[in-house]
């Protein structure tokens, strides 16, 4: 009796957990920009193969339509922040992506709150900078080496090294708004895992962090790639709409 309950508990659950999700969306497919704001694509192309330069800031791959992998280009150049085009509210990303040696790139969700991409193979201190950092928020008034603030180190460097292939998994919930549409709620980074290992657990963002794409705070959003800062390559981009 106590097996029987037991399972429908679990079944019960399960069902909860579904009812509380959308369907993931991959938003890669071969040559196809359809899931991304056309405006939003300059700089960014299609491979079937990449690999890092060894000990350079740099990919070799030859662009196709054909390909699976999303590239912003062999070497640092001003490819743009590319947005989607839905906007999402609570979310999970699933994102696999591989970086040349010393190279930057990073994740808003929302467009306003950045979860650090960059090659901290082998930092012992983690920093805000560094791999799956949250981002700090940014001033521009007062001295420049107090402009910035809030940016908060990932508990772990949990980076692989360059070139290889890593994962990077963002669960978050939005901002709250009352019916006037004031701020009840932050923005949080409920868990983020790098490479399977938990380096963010229900982390508040105060507001859009340096570089944000917008400087104001919404119900919902786009999730929007950085372009311009270093080669970046992706594999795998899946978003599942969550209710939190």
């Amino acid at each position: 009796m106590k097996t029987v309950i037991a399972y429908w508990l679990l079944l019960l659950t399960s069902c909860t957990l579904l009812l509380a999700e959308e369907a993931s969306e991959e938003l890669l497919s071969k040559g196809d920009f359809s899931k991304f704001k056309a405006e939003t694509t300059s700089g960014w192309e299609f491979t079937n193969e990449v690999k890092a330069v060894s000990g350079e800031k740099a990919l070799a791959y030859e662009a196709t339509d054909e390909g699976p992998i999303l590239v912003n280009g062999k070497t640092k150049q001003k490819a743009s922040y590319l947005f989607t085009k839905k906007e999402y509210r609570d979310l999970r990303i699933e994102l696999e992506f591989m970086v040349p040696k010393g190279s930057n790139s990073g994740v808003y969700v929302m467009g306003r709150y950045e979860i650090q991409i960059l090659d901290s193979y082998g930092k012992k201190e983690p920093k805000f900078s560094g791999l799956g950092g949250l981002y700090q928020r940014w001033k521009t008034e007062g001295p420049k080496e107090q402009r910035g603030f809030e940016g908060v180190a990932p508990k772990v460097n949990a980076a692989k090294a360059p070139g290889q292939w890593q994962i990077l998994e963002i669960t978050f919930k939005a901002p709250r708004f009352d019916s006037s549409g004031k701020k009840i709620g932050p923005a949080q980074f409920i868990e983020v895992l790098v490479n399977g290992e938990l380096v963010h657990e229900n982390q508040a963002a105060l507001g859009p962090t340096r570089s944000a794409q917008f400087t104001d705070e919404k119900k919902t959003g786009p999730v929007v790639i950085q372009g311009d800062h270093g080669p970046l390559a992706i594999r795998k981009l899946t978003i599942t709409p969550l209710s939190l």
